[in-house]
Parts: structure tokens; C-alpha cells; sequence
């Protein structure tokens, strides 16, 4: 997967935090609406931050003079357990 790829795929998602944000202020009143906003808006956030590592490996191999191809798309749970 190319930079380009992974970073068509991170603004994809961001544009879909959003709506989901915004839907989730007018659903309000809609408590089955709201947790499934919810629940997506967790799995987007997942997947970004699974995006952004994917993203943050191929630079750093590429300045060390090594392949990017060699990153590897981390599962959830690693990515999720960083310390920030």
C-alpha cells in the first residue's frame, strides 16, 4: 500500500468522523441512532489511528534508507495500547 493509498484512506475516514459527529449532535433525541453513531465513530477511530501508524512506519523506514513496503499494518489492540 502506497503513502497516497493510506493517506486517501485517512481523509475518507476523517470525513466520515465528521458526519458522524455531526450526526450524533442531531440524534440526540434517538437513542438507538446514537449508539450505532457511536459504535461506528469508535471502529472509524480505530482504524485511523491504524491508518496514521501504518503511515508513521513507512516514513520512518524510508529516512533510515530502508523499503517502505516493509511496514506492516498493526492490529487494534497494539495500536490502541500506546502510550501517548
Amino acid at each position: 500500500m502506497s503513502d497516497e493509498t493510506i493517506t486517501a484512506r485517512i481523509e475518507k475516514l476523517v470525513d466520515e468522523e465528521h458526519s458522524l459527529r455531526r450526526r450524533e449532535e442531531s440524534d440526540s433525541s434517538d437513542d438507538a441512532a446514537l449508539e450505532g453513531d457511536r459504535e461506528r465513530l469508535r471502529a472509524v477511530e480505530v482504524e485511523l489511528d491504524r491508518c496514521w501508524d501504518l503511515l508513521r512506519q513507512r516514513r520512518a523506514l524510508r529516512d533510515a534508507g530502508a523499503e517502505p513496503d516493509q511496514a506492516a499494518a498493526r492490529d487494534a489492540d497494539t495500536v490502541e495500547g500506546y502510550q501517548q
